[in-house]
């Protein structure tokens, strides 16, 4: 039997309970909840594999709503208003979100081998490897195709971006994309030759395109970089996939226009 993944579950837990103190649940967040509490009983059953693979189908389909924050009784609260962090950059603002890491919650109580365990040295050296690789790639590109800048700085609402953006952000992202996607592929194409490779490419054209309202440089960017998320997380699991997603977010944040330069 596969151990529960505690060490991401703490984590999200601290994170749910800052996004909490910011914002309010409403009584109808109660659909939301019940409705993956339901899925994951499904899922997670193994007598009827069409009842499992629905409860997968239910999950995808909230994780989509959950993602956008279309469900009703989620109200996030705002931690940084809009501000240009540079004179050059777009308005930045960040909310806390109340509805997202749910989806984090229930990949780690029902698929736990979304986090495989790895040695600690390895989860680092594939850490640093994919690290180095997405910020060459992801931000060489971001310069080259005039969207940011170099502009080195720590804003004073740096803290509570870190917290977020680690928390509520990258930790929820990877177990979806990488764990949840490409975990979930590999499993399901490990007698196909290039199975993993496969399931690589695939979840990261999928994290490229969820970038796909921000315009096409960034889904570009946002693939290359979930190609290098995904490097980290076969070599070094899933620490090693939020550990360089949060990486180059930081390197974004410190030293380059945020988000992206005004038109």
């Amino acid at each position: 039997m596969i151990a529960l993944p505690w060490p991401y579950l703490a984590l999200l837990t601290l994170g749910y309970g800052i996004a909490l103190s910011y914002g309010q649940l409403g009584v109808q967040a109660v659909i939301a909840l019940s409705a993956l509490v339901v899925s994951g009983l499904a899922a997670h059953q193994s007598q009827r594999s069409w009842l499992r693979y629905a409860g997968h189908a239910v999950f995808v389909l909230l994780a989509l709503a959950l993602a956008l924050h279309w469900l009703p009784g989620f109200h996030n609260g705002r931690a940084i208003s809009p501000a240009r962090l540079t004179p050059d950059a777009v308005p930045f603002s960040m909310y806390l979100n109340l509805d997202k890491p749910l989806i984090g919650f229930w990949l780690l109580l029902v698929c736990p081998w979304i986090a495989p365990r790895f040695n600690w040295r390895a989860s680092v050296g594939a850490a640093l490897m994919g690290l180095v690789l997405a910020a060459l790639a992801a931000l060489g590109g971001a310069l080259l195709l005039g969207i940011v800048a170099w502009a080195p700085k720590w804003p004073s609402q740096g803290w509570i971006w870190l917290l977020n953006n680690l928390l509520l952000v990258t930790l929820v992202e990877e177990a979806l994309f990488r764990g949840y996607l490409q975990g979930g592929l590999s499993r399901w194409f490990k007698q196909l030759p290039y199975g993993q490779t496969l399931a690589l490419v695939i979840a990261s054209l999928l994290f490229g395109l969820a970038h796909i309202g921000a315009g096409w440089q960034w889904v570009l960017l946002a693939g290359i970089a979930g190609l290098c998320y995904g490097l980290a997380y076969r070599f070094g699991g899933l620490s090693a996939a939020i550990a360089t997603h949060f990486g180059l977010n930081v390197l974004h944040l410190a030293f380059f226009t945020y988000p992206m330069l005004a038109p």
